[in-house]
C-alpha cells in the first residue's frame, strides 16, 4: 500500500462512527497492528479500525495476525470459542481457541525471530479472552506451523486481510459467500488450562473432538468464522490426526511433536 493510500485510509476514518458499538470493543480498535508487505516484512503500524475497514483492505492494507489451536493433552480435544455478540467483526461465530494480532504497542510483540512476537501476543490474548493464566501458556510452548493469507469480509464495512504464506505445496482455491482467502500465523498448543472467559470477548466455549467439530460444521444452525472453516478443511484435520498419532509415552498429545509437519519459511501469495 502506498503512503498516499495510507493517508487516504486514515482520512476516511473521520466518517466512521463507532458509537453504536460496544464501548469496550470500540476502544480496542485503537490498538495498533503491525503493517506488512506481501513478503511479511514489517512496514509500519496502524490502528485496528483502519486495518479492518473493507475500503482499506481493498486498497491492499495488510497486517499480521495469529490463530491459536489449543488441545487438551489427555484426549486431544480442541478448545473452541464462540465470539461475543459485542464483537465488531464476526460476532456470535464459533472459531478456534483464539484469533488476534501482535501489536506495535508492545516491543516484545514486534520481535520476529522464532515468531517470538506472535507467541507473546498469543499468550497475552489467551489471558485476555479466556482468562487463562499466563503461566499456563508459556511463550516457548507454542508450536508454530505456517502462515496463511486470507481476505474475509464480514459485512459491507469490516473485514480481515492479514498475512501471509502457506506451505509451498498447497494452493487453496475456494468460493464462499464471503469472497475470501486465508491468513494467519498458525500456532498449536497443548496443555491443561483454567478457563475464566471474558464475556465481552467470548459468548461460549467448549472442547470438541475432530468428529464433534465435523458434526458442528454440518449443522446448519451453527455459524463459523470463514478463516476457521478454511483452515479446518485444508489443514487442521490432517495436523490433528498427526497430533493424535504422535502421542508421548504417557499417551498424551504434544504440540511440539508437530515441528516438522509444515514449512512456515516460504511466503505464498494466494490468488
Amino acid at each position: 500500500m502506498s503512503s498516499r493510500a495510507v493517508l487516504a485510509a486514515q482520512a476516511a476514518l473521520a466518517s466512521v462512527d463507532l458509537s453504536d458499538y460496544d464501548p469496550t470493543q470500540s476502544k480496542l480498535m485503537d490498538e495498533r497492528c503491525i503493517l506488512v508487505d506481501e513478503e511479511d516484512n514489517a512496514i509500519g503500524a496502524m490502528d485496528k479500525k483502519t486495518c479492518h475497514l473493507m475500503e482499506n483492505i481493498n486498497k491492499g492494507l495488510l497486517h499480521r495476525a495469529f490463530s491459536v489451536f489449543l488441545f487438551r493433552p489427555s484426549d486431544g480435544k480442541l478448545l473452541l470459542q464462540q465470539r461475543a455478540t459485542e464483537k465488531i467483526t464476526f460476532p456470535d461465530m464459533w472459531t478456534n481457541t483464539c484469533c488476534s494480532h501482535p501489536l506495535d504497542d508492545f516491543e516484545e510483540e514486534k520481535v520476529e525471530k522464532d515468531q517470538l512476537g506472535v507467541r507473546s501476543a498469543a499468550s497475552r490474548k489467551l489471558e485476555h479472552e479466556l482468562g487463562i493464566p499466563l503461566e499456563q501458556v508459556p511463550v516457548d510452548q507454542f508450536q508454530y506451523l505456517t502462515r496463511i493469507l486470507y481476505l474475509a469480509p464480514s459485512d459491507g464495512m469490516w473485514g480481515e486481510h492479514e498475512g501471509i504464506a502457506i506451505r509451498s505445496d498447497h494452493l487453496l482455491r475456494v468460493t464462499y459467500v464471503f469472497s475470501l482467502a486465508i491468513v494467519d500465523y498458525i500456532l498449536f498448543f497443548t496443555g491443561d488450562v483454567d478457563v475464566n472467559a471474558n464475556h465481552n470477548e467470548i459468548r461460549d466455549h467448549k472442547y470438541v473432538s475432530k468428529e464433534e467439530l465435523q458434526a458442528m460444521f454440518n449443522d446448519p444452525t451453527q455459524s463459523f468464522t470463514p478463516w476457521f472453516k478454511l483452515i479446518a478443511r485444508d489443514f487442521l484435520f490432517g495436523w490433528w490426526d498427526e497430533l493424535l498419532n504422535r502421542k508421548d509415552s504417557e499417551g498424551k498429545v504434544v504440540a511440539k511433536s508437530l515441528k516438522d509437519v509444515a514449512d512456515g519459511a516460504k511466503v505464498f501469495k494466494m490468488t
